[in-house]
């Protein structure tokens, strides 16, 4: 699968006139656009930053929705946002939660690597980092995504509610120090966000 990231950050005043009009249409625009299969809303309220994921069956399903939906999106933003970044990724691993309920919290560490490691990269996560989390209490499903064009990547890791992520900082700082070694990559950034709104449409 291949994922549109969107990473927007303003005035946390003016942040939740920005979720509330994400929540109210977000999920029917992507749904209604060919390919679509899942989309998730983050927040962290204190700073000012909304960070959100939206999951296409093809790289060419990504392009077309990005296409049609990137205006919208723009206003749905305003006026809250003042810097907006979008990037484009690949799913190398995906263990994503059959749903989450109201409380979740995200955690989002990004990374950057050479090209020439990818697959080394990913089967680390999906070998050992993943593995290791599954057996955290609390934790619900993660994903690498990885851009091999431009050697930027991250993990995303879903967790029940804020106690399960507060709970689970000792054991994942392991597992990533022993991905991070066994991967080759250099750390860049690690945040943790409030779920705001998470879909995961079920396609058999």
């Amino acid at each position: 699968m291949f994922v549109r990231t969107v990473y927007a950050t303003g005035d946390p005043a003016k942040l939740d006139q920005a979720l509330d009009g994400l929540r109210a249409e977000a999920v029917g625009l992507l749904a209604a656009q060919p390919g679509y299969r899942g989309y998730g809303l983050f927040a962290n309220r204190e700073l000012g930053i909304v960070t959100m994921g939206s999951w296409w069956e093809s790289a060419q399903a990504e392009r077309d929705s990005d296409a049609q939906l990137k205006q919208r999106r723009a206003e749905l933003l305003q006026p809250f946002a003042g810097t907006v970044t979008t990037d484009t990724w690949e799913a190398v691993v995906a263990a994503r939660p059959a749903q989450a309920g109201p409380g979740a919290w995200f955690r989002l560490t990004k990374f950057d690597f050479d090209r020439a490691d990818a697959d080394r990269i990913a089967a680390a996560y999906r070998e050992g980092a993943l593995p290791a989390m599954q057996k955290v209490d609390g934790f619900l499903g993660g994903s690498m995504l990885l851009n091999t064009e431009d050697e930027r990547g991250s993990v995303g890791g879903l967790f029940a509610d804020k106690a399960a992520l507060d709970a689970s900082r000792g054991a994942v700082a392991q597992a990533r120090a022993k991905a991070v070694a066994a991967g080759g990559v250099t750390l860049r950034s690690l945040e943790e966000f409030e779920v705001v709104l998470l879909d995961l449409p079920q396609h058999g």
